[in-house]
């Protein structure tokens, strides 16, 4: 089979595996309107961060994983950057968090987490590395990217996918409701999320067995 098609494949099998769950069952523990769950990890720097150092600001928590195909679609267009450097500039903290176990794809140091953040010109607040996989758990992550948004309280207010286009292709950006854009610009107006709760898609979160 040829390398393309493998690909297609993998990513498509990625796909299924994230929208045959109800949206339920993908919120598992976890309810909008409620606490986030607390949280201490330490940071591409090695330095300790907790969710409670932002109260007060909307926070952003993004699941990543470089070497996933449905996460290269949002950086190897610019669109998560551009999110990123939108928001971060109107305050809102955005931690993109690397859960991937040591030896597993997306798996990588400080160090390489700099140099990605470099490579990419994005623009998160921070990087949070979680090789354990307890951030990542705690939140019941499942695929990269995973999304989730927590108010100034530490009120959960939104967890699902980045968008409505749930593929690896590039041209899908431009057309795909973004639910992330909408959520923060909604939080930002004082107006109720319109969607709290939406499928994520993408490749499963590489915790450790």
């Amino acid at each position: 089979m040829a390398p393309s098609r493998r690909l297609i494949l993998t990513a498509a099998t990625a796909v299924l595996a994230a929208s045959a769950l109800p949206v339920a069952a993908l919120a598992a523990g976890l309810h909008i309107g409620k606490p986030a769950p607390a949280f201490e990890a330490m940071d591409a720097d090695g330095r300790s961060v907790r969710l409670s150092d932002f109260k007060g600001r909307t926070v952003v928590l993004e699941w990543t994983n470089h070497d996933c195909p449905f996460v290269r679609k949002h950086y190897e267009s610019g669109a998560m950057q551009a999110l990123q450097k939108r928001w971060t500039e109107r305050g809102v903290v955005w931690l993109s968090v690397i859960s991937s176990a040591p030896g597993e794809q997306g798996a990588v140091d400080g160090a390489g987490a700099k140099r990605l953040t470099v490579e990419r010109a994005a623009a998160p607040s921070d990087v949070l590395l979680d090789p354990k996989g307890v951030l990542g758990r705690a939140y019941d992550a499942r695929t990269t990217p995973h999304m989730y948004i927590v108010t100034g309280d530490g009120t959960l207010a939104y967890q699902g996918g980045i968008d409505d286009k749930p593929s690896t292709e590039l041209a899908d950006i431009g057309t795909a409701r973004n639910y992330v854009e909408e959520a923060l610009s909604a939080l930002a107006a004082g107006k109720p999320v319109a969607a709290t709760t939406t499928r994520p898609y993408g490749c499963t979160v590489k915790y450790a067995s």
